[in-house]
This record gives C-alpha cells, sequence and structure tokens, in this order.
C-alpha cells in the first residue's frame, strides 16, 4: 500500500503582484509556517521515499523546506504538478514508479489541482467538497494494485493551525 501526501505550497507573495505568476515566492511568515509544520511532521513520524514537486518557486521552496527539515533526501521537480496540474500524467508516473521500502510519497503543487485529486483519487470524481489550506496535508492510502481513482482512502485531512497549534 502506498501512502499518499499531498502537500499545498505555503503562504506566498500577493497574486498579482509578479510579471510571472510562476515566480511567485513564499513570503517570510510563508517561510516560517512552513518550516514549522515540517517540523511537526517529522515529530509524528513521517518520512517520505520520494517528494514530487511542481516547478513554480513558491512550491519549490516549499518542497525544499521538506528536505531540510529531514522529511526526505530525493526530491523530484514534476510539471504535472505545477498549477492546474494533469493527474494523468501523474498516474501514468505512479504506475511505472518503484517506490522504496516504507512506500511513502508526497506532492508538493497548488489549489485546486491537489483537492481535484483528492477528489478524484478518493470518490472517482469532484465533489467541491474538499479544500487544502497553504501549507495544509491531505493523507490518503492507495491501492496496492489497478487503478486509484475512486479507491483511495481519505485518512487526513489538515489545515496548518491543526500542525501549529
Amino acid at each position: 500500500m502506498i501512502e499518499l501526501y499531498l502537500i499545498r505550497h505555503g503562504l506566498a507573495g500577493e497574486s498579482g503582484t509578479y510579471t510571472n505568476d510562476n515566480e511567485r515566492p513564499l513570503t517570510e511568515d510563508g517561510k516560517k509556517k512552513t518550516r514549522l509544520v515540517a517540523k511537526r511532521l517529522i515529530g509524528l513520524g513521517l518520512q517520505f521515499d520520494l517528494i514530487l514537486t511542481s516547478p513554480l518557486v513558491r512550491a519549490k521552496q516549499t518542497a525544499d523546506i521538506l528536505v531540510d527539515v529531514g522529511l526526505s533526501t530525493q526530491l523530484q521537480e514534476a510539471n504535472y504538478l505545477a498549477s492546474n496540474g494533469d493527474i494523468t500524467t501523474w498516474l501514468a508516473w505512479l504506475s511505472a514508479w518503484t517506490p522504496g521500502s516504507q512506500e511513502c510519497l508526497a506532492l508538493v503543487g497548488h489549489e485546486p489541482s491537489l483537492s481535484t485529486w483528492a477528489e478524484q483519487l478518493t470518490w472517482g470524481d469532484v465533489k467541491g467538497a474538499v479544500e487544502l489550506k497553504k501549507a495544509g496535508i491531505i493523507g490518503l492510502t492507495l491501492p496496492e494494485t489497478g487503478s486509484p481513482i475512486g479507491r483511495s482512502t481519505l485518512f487526513w485531512l489538515a489545515p496548518p493551525r491543526f500542525l501549529l497549534g
């Protein structure tokens, strides 16, 4: 069984204030809170075999913080995790992935893609019922065989305030 953690990037600069939104970085507060969330995850015993991240600056910075605090030693960029990410491309990647012994994967990306993916993986379609806050986390278990669409189990949905309190 694979544990999948969907992690939204931390608090970033104001949307619309950058010529290229892909270059919008985390704010200092965003970096601080993301680091605190990451340390809490370490305290909960989480360890990722691999972190895949969107190539956008704010997501890469978030993923770098996760690696920096020790949640994983493996980090890869994945274009399908950019804004309006493509779950079909990720599913093809997943079917070819050879996980480590823990079989624990983290994806760092954006809204609404991550919530949409969680709903597709859990219910098979999008209901608009899940919202992932900045630096928030969704935990899913994926089935060992076959497509995970509509066959995964949601076990964790936590905004950062639950991890920082």
